[in-house]
């Protein structure tokens, strides 16, 4: 089950949770990711047995994970971490990513607005999402998005080569975007 939404190109798209069954389509749309799209990404969910690990933290009620499917093929994945307990328990961690492939055809915006959707129900009030400086297009795509850069800590992270970079921390208020976008998430479905 899932919801069918339609991209710039006209194509269909269903968005709807990841479950076990999507261990191994989950494996694959990591390992067809370019080198330099998985340089950035906090681990390497391209190797075995990491499926499984990130399956079990949305069983933990860790995270939420969503996933996009064309023919059978994950196409994005976007993740809704709850960050915290206690004093940041109205926080989530947002992190998205798209087949370079289904970039540019409205797919992220499109996960965004569930993941804010689920993000509503799950009571959290504000998102973060992290990343490093050299993710200039990501930055923008977050901007419009409607987050905010908060700080830079320099040379603080190391990518999958080993190469310091700087980290940046991006924040969302939602209380603030749905007033600006004037809706409250509902005509999202539950996915």
């Amino acid at each position: 089950m899932g919801k069918i939404v339609q991209l710039k190109d006209g194509s269909e798209v269903t968005i709807r949770s990841l479950t076990r069954d999507d261990i191994d389509r989950s494996l694959a749309f990591f390992q067809d990711l370019p080198r330099e799209e998985l340089n950035y990404l906090r681990g390497d969910p391209s190797k075995p047995g990491i499926a499984e690990l990130r399956i079990r933290e949305m069983e933990n009620g860790e995270c939420n994970r969503l996933i996009a499917v064309i023919d059978d093929r994950i196409v994005a994945e976007g993740t809704l971490e709850m960050t915290g307990r206690d004093w940041t328990s109205h926080v989530g961690d947002f992190r998205l990513i798209v087949a370079p492939d289904y970039q540019r055809k409205g797919l992220g915006m499109l996960m965004a607005h569930e993941l804010y959707a689920l993000a509503a129900r799950c009571k959290l009030e504000k998102l973060t999402v992290t990343m490093m400086s050299s993710q200039s297009a990501a930055r923008n795509i977050f901007r419009k998005l409607g987050f905010r850069e908060e700080f830079v800590i320099p040379d603080h992270v190391k990518d999958q080569d080993g190469k310091y970079q700087d980290l940046i921390l991006l924040r969302c208020d939602l209380k603030a975007l749905r007033a600006e976008l004037g809706t409250d998430f509902g005509e999202y479905s539950r996915i």
